[in-house]
């Protein structure tokens, strides 16, 4: 086992250099950990630990739960904002015809954004890496379905996915092994929404999800507590710091409150170091082999652009002028109303099945792609806010929260961005974080493509009211972000136009890895976290070829 190595003045050196702990960092840092290369893992937040966030959940204000505060209860570094929202703290610069659909809440603390997702675990279409060749709109990748499957499966065995094993309830069903363990087990509202609207031709099947169904690597099973967002109570849903934690066992070294801001390069354009501000705001500096960059969409673009130097005056990897270009996430919006008959929506994980049938058609070439999730997340929250505002009280205030929360229904609906380079990050001329650094600009606009899709999902969503005699119907007209942000550093065959080739590799950098959601091309439709692991073990299995060649 090598380890890297700390140095008197503060400095490191190590085989491979990461920079950010989430998901992507944390896998590639846990392989390449286990085959005995010595890994330092650079993260800018805070470490903290799961009894005391739930602590800090509980003890919430009733407005930030209602309205899913899943940041505030995570304390932040005082050097490395960000976004938050109760109140907004503008980290993110938003502009454009849709900057508002494009408000972020992902944190940056040692083990990433999955300390608060749904563990939604889609594999894309084979059809999704193709959407130029078969239907005329956006681009290819630069690899296929069959090239990433057996990094689905690998990373479906890291983060412990269960999903459904009969055929006819996946998607896609290309798949060479089964799901590690057996789906979730549905709750009687995931049951009942199911078997009323797969009657008249929606298809409604389960989540594949990063959630114990029986103990799995040290998680527990889950006991269905329903706030898996903001924080798994018990660590039955994966989070990042799984792999954090296997990886630093295994001799990786993770520094927090390490915000990476410069990167030097030689006469041949390799990497060679990274310099960091520790918590005392001192510069470090570290020398590596191998570097990858792993801080998500938005902070690794950005520290692209921060960290331009003479050689690279546009930017680290940047020769091609599209680091931070093609922003991409799933916009969406939500509908709700009151059924006519009782659902007990909130028994179980956060969300447990999913409306996939308007996942793929012709109608792609034209319009977006949909996914419809019911949410199973508790209704006594907004039926208790709908109640009050109806100025009741007593017995009758009591009744009708009753009936709304059995009966209350929350739909959330995804759509399908295509990449458009418009769509762009920058830095901030004006604001700068805590350290002096420019703080990203974004400007954001849907896209008709996208637009034409929320009109074809009206319609289905009307549907599903009716079949459920649906009063208090009401569908937010204003796109939300859903927190899966690609195209930032978006992959290509060619370099002129692209910024890392098929294994995340960047084209202007023989020792850089860019993995992740900003390599995405296409969206599909689905949540990304999947695609993102298999990418970052694809790129892990690349570092380890290229250590063993130097």
């Amino acid at each position: 086992m090598s380890r890297p190595t700390l140095h008197a003045n503060g400095d490191a050196s190590a085989d491979v250099v990461i920079v950010g702990s989430g998901v992507v960092g944390g896998l590639i840092a846990d392989q390449l950990a286990a085959e005995g290369h010595a890994v330092l893992v650079l993260e800018a937040g805070l470490r903290i630990q799961r009894d005391q966030a739930v602590e800090n959940w509980r003890n919430m204000p009733f407005e930030n739960r209602l309205h899913s505060d899943f940041q505030g209860l995570y304390p932040q570094s005082p050097d490395a904002p960000a976004p938050l929202y109760f109140p907004e703290n503008h980290y993110v610069g938003l502009s454009g015809p849709n900057g508002s659909a494009f408000k972020q809440g992902y944190l940056r603390t040692v083990g990433g954004t999955t300390w608060h997702w749904a563990a939604s675990s889609w594999r894309h279409l084979p059809v999704d890496f193709r959407m130029q060749s078969t239907y005329g709109v956006g681009r290819d990748w630069a690899i296929g379905y069959d090239d990433l499957e057996p990094y689905y499966c690998r990373a479906e065995e890291a983060m412990g996915v269960a999903g459904p094993n009969d055929p006819a309830l996946q998607s896609p069903a290309e798949r060479s092994k089964p799901y590690p363990m057996d789906m979730v087990p549905w709750a009687y509202g995931d049951k009942r929404f199911a078997e009323v609207v797969n009657a008249h031709g929606f298809r409604s099947i389960p989540i594949p999800q990063a959630r114990s169904t029986r103990p799995w690597n040290g998680r527990p099973t889950c006991c269905g507590n329903n706030n898996c967002q903001p924080i798994c109570p018990i660590g039955a849903m994966y989070n990042g710091i799984h792999s954090i934690e296997s990886a630093e066992r295994k001799g990786a070294l993770v520094l927090a409150q390490a915000v990476v801001y410069k990167i030097d390069t030689d006469e041949a354009n390799r990497i060679t170091a990274v310099h960091w501000y520790d918590a005392e705001r001192k510069s470090h500096k570290a020398t590596g082999k191998k570097f990858v960059l792993a801080c998500n969409g938005i902070e690794t673009p950005r520290l692209l652009l921060l960290a331009a130097n003479a050689r690279n005056p546009n930017g680290i990897a940047n020769s091609s002028d599209q680091v931070g270009r093609n922003m991409m996430d799933h916009s969406g919006m939500h509908c709700s109303f009151v059924a006519n008959e009782p659902l007990w929506i909130g028994r179980g994980p956060a969300q447990s099945s999913c409306i996939v049938g308007p996942r793929d058609g012709e109608f792609r070439a034209q319009y977006s792609a949909t996914k419809i999730i019911l949410n199973n997340i508790s209704q006594v929250a907004p039926a208790t806010e709908k109640a009050l505002a109806m100025g009741l009280s007593g017995k009758a205030l009591d009744e009708e929260i009753r009936r709304r929360a059995v009966c209350g229904v929350d739909l959330s609906i995804s759509l399908e961005p295509l990449p458009d380079p418009n769509n762009r990050l920058t830095l901030s001329a004006t604001r700068k974080d805590p350290l002096g650094l420019a703080c990203p600009d974004i400007h954001y606009d849907v896209g008709d493509y996208v637009r034409r899709g929320v009109a074809a999902v009206h319609e289905q969503l009307k549907t599903i009211g009716q079949l459920f005699g649906a009063t208090d119907f009401v569908i937010n007209e204003n796109l939300n972000a859903n927190n899966h942000i690609m195209g930032g550093t978006i992959m290509g065959a060619d370099p002129r136009d692209s910024v890392v080739d098929g294994d995340c590799r960047a084209h202007d950098h023989a020792n850089l890895w860019l993995p992740g959601g900003g390599a995405m091309p296409s969206a599909s439709v689905v949540n990304t976290t999947l695609s993102m692991a298999a990418l970052g073990i694809r790129a892990a299995d690349s570092i380890s070829r290229s250590l063993a060649q130097a």
